[in-house]
């Protein structure tokens, strides 16, 4: 699959550890600004899961699907612990040269421990979503600087709601409705009544 280069393309992984309404908000937002939103659930090395990763894809896919967006590409394909590999399996497998890598804020201190940051930092552009709690640093944003990373800072307004709150919460509340069903069946997320 070959997309127009020309037009931007944004590559979300997430844990999905379940996704979660604001998860849904993101991936809405992200299609009214991108061409195309490329997204996977992924094992994050510096995470431990409640569920595996089967589980998490599943209920992202599902989330994908019930928002139906023809912009908004669930590819499982891409997923890796490591996002360098993520970034360049997508690139390849969709012949694009521009990417944007869409993180949250609360991930901007950290990126530069990642595996490969250097090589990361040649191949995308980072789009970065605030979240309530997890303010950018001005020490980080000079470092992003320093290290010459290609970066944006969105205006978007996402509900401040985790995967972990979601788990702690002890209700559906957070979750997109699609999933719900699929979480008591397979009693998902046990601390979840």
């Amino acid at each position: 699959m070959n997309f127009n280069s020309k037009k931007p393309i944004a590559l979300f992984g997430t844990s999905a550890d379940p996704p979660t309404i604001a998860h849904k908000k993101i991936l809405e937002e992200l299609s009214n600004i991108y061409y195309y939103t490329i997204t996977y659930a992924s094992n994050n090395p510096q995470k431990k899961h409640q569920e595996d990763i089967s589980i998490r894809s599943l209920l992202l896919k599902t989330l994908i699907e019930e928002l139906n967006s023809p912009k908004i590409i669930f590819n499982q394909k891409i997923s890796s612990k490591w996002a360098i590999d993520s970034i360049k399996m997508c690139k390849d497998i969709y012949e694009i040269n521009r990417l944007d890598f869409v993180i949250g804020s609360d991930l901007v201190a950290k990126i530069f421990s990642w595996k490969n940051f250097e090589k990361i930092i040649e191949e995308v552009r980072f789009f970065i979503i605030e979240r309530e709690g997890f303010p950018i640093e001005s020490i980080d944003l000079k470092t992003l600087e320093k290290n010459e990373v290609k970066f944006k800072i969105s205006k978007l307004k996402i509900p401040n709601i985790s995967s972990s709150m979601v788990r702690l919460n002890n209700n559906y509340s957070d979750m997109p409705n699609s999933l719900i069903d699929i979480v008591k069946k397979n009693n998902l997320y046990e601390s979840i009544s």
